[in-house]
């Protein structure tokens, strides 16, 4: 009775009481009426349905004021509520009503808008997994302090498994007793280390994830089976393009090399080869290693520390690309015309031998300096008509409508003993804009191929924005004094990048990029082809790096079930039906994962950072504008609070139509993008905060 009670209930927008969904159904008897009873209160109660203060009844999804989803409580103080099919919804702390971090809640909108603002209702469920914290010892009693201070929990530990611990020693623990609301007896599953060993900082941000470095027995076992050099036999029915100039760029500290390229000309046309590590070789379905590689679901990326998909027998051995090494590859080669377009292509099973494992300073000596770095004379030629086809490329997908955001992303540099020593920008320049380039089009290419044979596949996806969100930013535009004239009545990739070059020359033109940004629909791998609207492409998938990405070496293996098995069969197609769906889901919550945990490790080190500089003064421009104070950000990229209580000489009121703070009698005004200098006051490794205080104002704007 279940589904026909959701599926009466599907077009209906007006609450209904029990007696009316029963006349809908044309139920007639006394006991059809209890069980429909029933049967709608287990969907209330499980979120399917909603029932008002009246006793009506309506869909859940069908109730624009409320949302349901995982809270993610920031650590200085609100949360938003991560929505899949709508824009994330900011609870304020006075409205999180007893929920903690990750807890699923129901949450009642009470703003829409540029940043739509809500309220807890309901705790929904609790997830404790993946407690991390340090132990300590009160009245005897062994303890636990949760990394996660926004949980706000007490935790004993067992006696049994805490043996081994002492005071200061940093572990995951699994809650398997609660003793009251807020209290619970916890099992250690696993000592991390000590505190203040080098690179446990890390790994329990790590662990809180789920994103664990070691790998199951019955993994290892596997493992030692797989050969480190390429067999003879392994090369049968594989086209061989060892004689051809074939090599890497990469980071120059990088050992998990996924791709390799190489070029050639036809006339005036290119032939460009971008040759992929051939996981799926090693990684079989159904095998303790490839269970492995998609819970993990991608390569972790912290600070310096790399927790990868693949044991690094794998990831930087038999599967990466290195230099004078034969080894198993996918390749697309593809024919573009002197205008950017692929006018025929090639996707086959090969082997190749890197010439050289090139990296990204050398390469662009070469192509911004004309300097030719020792070692790399016979490849100059080529890197340079490879950079002239990379500008085409570029110069056509801007064309196209490729929206280019450029935000910067910091790359934390630390000493031997892991302590962070100096925040800096990561550059992007021409080398790294060519592997980018090249990447994309053979991304493009086996996805259009898929595409058009209309066959299961998993993409990479990129909805369209919401228009109200993007109505609401156009506002904030205006309400800074800003004149649009890009017409934004039709959202397109096109429209969105006309607006950002209106843009460009505005001194809030960084921070307002990364609000439109923001304003947008996040990426997501899907079975479900609807484009990609930031890179304007109707086909994307993810083909080029399987060594760290899970959904890569998926498309690898649909690529041998289609285009070298041939196999069609509607067992093959069924299984794949339901198999990529889940796995679509579950790839883009642990990419979520690992960005989350990446940017936990990036405020650590940041704070870590500025802890020796306490007291100094920096220029920065203020980036966010909250009703307790406002961010502002560093060239570096380190951000810290100025909060409302140190703004001297006046009481400031919080305008979020504006993202400003103004003053209550002088009407002096603190904005986005206004330019400040601050001094840090305080800085904490272990909460992650930076605080900084206002040194002069006389960039913030006096109203008139």
């Amino acid at each position: 009775m279940k589904e026909q009670i959701l599926t009466t209930l599907k077009d209906i927008h007006e609450a209904k009481t029990l007696i009316e969904i029963n006349d809908l159904l044309n139920l007639k008897t006394v006991e059809e009426y209890q069980e429909l009873s029933q049967n709608i209160e287990e969907l209330v109660n499980e979120y399917q349905v909603f029932k008002t203060k009246k006793d009506k009844y309506l869909l859940m999804a069908n109730c624009p004021g409320l949302k349901i989803g995982k809270i993610n409580i920031n650590k200085k103080g609100f949360g938003f509520v991560i929505l899949d099919k709508a824009d994330d919804l900011y609870i304020s702390s006075e409205n999180l009503n007893g929920a903690i971090n990750n807890d699923i809640v129901l949450a009642e909108v009470t703003k829409n808008g540029l940043k739509p603002e809500g309220k807890v209702l309901k705790i929904i469920k609790r997830d404790l997994e993946n407690i991390v914290g340090e132990v300590y010892i009160e009245k005897e009693k062994m303890m636990l302090k949760p990394d996660d201070d926004k949980l706000n929990i007490t935790i004993f530990l067992t006696r049994e498994t805490s043996q081994n611990c002492v005071a200061g020693h940093k572990v995951l623990v699994h809650l398997h007793k609660k003793l009251n609301s807020r209290t619970y007896l916890a099992d250690v599953l696993k000592i991390l280390g000590h505190k203040d060993d080098a690179g446990i900082d890390i790994l329990s941000i790590a662990y809180k994830y789920g994103i664990i470095n070691e790998f199951n027995p019955e993994t290892l076992k596997e493992i030692e089976k797989i050969p480190t050099e390429v067999k003879e036999e392994e090369l049968l029915n594989r086209t061989d393009l060892t004689a051809k100039m074939i090599f890497t760029i990469d980071g120059i500290d990088t050992k998990d090399i996924d791709d390799a390229i190489s070029l050639e000309m036809d006339g005036e046309n290119y032939i460009l080869g971008v040759h992929i590590a051939d996981v799926s070789h090693y990684v079989k379905n159904n095998t303790a290693l490839g269970d492995d590689a998609y819970n993990r679901g991608t390569s972790a990326y912290l600070a310096d520390t790399v927790i990868p998909m693949l044991p690094h027998k794998l990831s930087n051995g038999i599967c990466s690309l290195n230099e004078n090494v034969i080894r198993l590859t996918m390749s697309c080669v593809m024919h573009i015309n002197t205008k950017g377009e692929i006018i025929k292509y090639d996707i086959f099973p090969s082997y190749i031998k890197s010439r050289k494992k090139m990296n990204y300073p050398d390469v662009n000596k070469i192509l911004e300096e004309n300097i030719i770095p020792e070692g790399y004379e016979p490849y100059a030629e080529t890197l340079i008509k490879m950079h002239e086809l990379a500008k085409i490329l570029r110069k056509k997908k801007i064309n196209d409508g490729y929206i280019e955001f450029e935000i910067p992303e910091a790359k934390i540099i630390q000493d031997e003993n892991g302590k962070a020593i100096d925040i800096k920008k990561r550059i992007q320049a021409s080398g790294e804009n060519l592997i980018e380039d090249f990447m994309i089009a053979a991304n493009v290419t086996v996805a259009t191929h898929i595409a058009n044979m209309e066959l299961p596949f998993i993409y990479r996806v990129h909805d369209l924005p919401n228009a109200e969100k993007i109505e609401d930013f156009l506002n904030l535009v205006k309400a800074l004094g800003y004149k649009i004239h890009t017409n934004i009545k039709e959202i397109t990739p096109k429209t969105m990048q006309k607006l950002l070059y209106e843009l460009k020359d505005k001194p809030e033109y960084y921070i307002l990029s990364t609000l439109l940004l923001r304003s947008m629909k996040k990426a997501e791998y899907s079975k479900t082809n609807v484009g990609h609207f930031g890179l304007a492409l109707k086909n994307y998938t993810h083909f080029t790096s399987p060594i760290r990405r899970f959904p890569d070496l998926i498309v690898h293996r649909l690529l041998k079930t289609y285009l070298i098995d041939k196999d069609f069969s509607m067992g093959t197609i069924n299984y794949l039906e339901s198999y990529l769906v889940t796995a679509a889901e579950h790839s883009s919550e642990r990419e979520v994962a690992s960005i989350n945990a990446e940017r936990d490790v990036a405020d650590m080190k940041m704070a870590e950072y500025m802890e020796s500089h306490i007291g100094e003064e920096y220029d920065g421009i203020i980036s966010t504008v909250t009703n307790f104070g406002f961010f502002v950000e560093l060239e570096n990229l380190i951000e810290g609070l100025v909060h409302v209580n140190t703004l001297k000489g006046d009481y400031y009121n919080y305008v979020p139509e504006l993202l400003s703070l103004i003053g209550k009698s002088t009407k002096k005004t603190y904005r986005i993008g206004d330019k400040v200098r601050i001094k840090v006051i305080n800085a904490s490794k272990e909460n992650a905060l930076i605080d900084f205080e206002l040194v002069e104002d006389k960039h913030a704007r006096d109203k008139e």
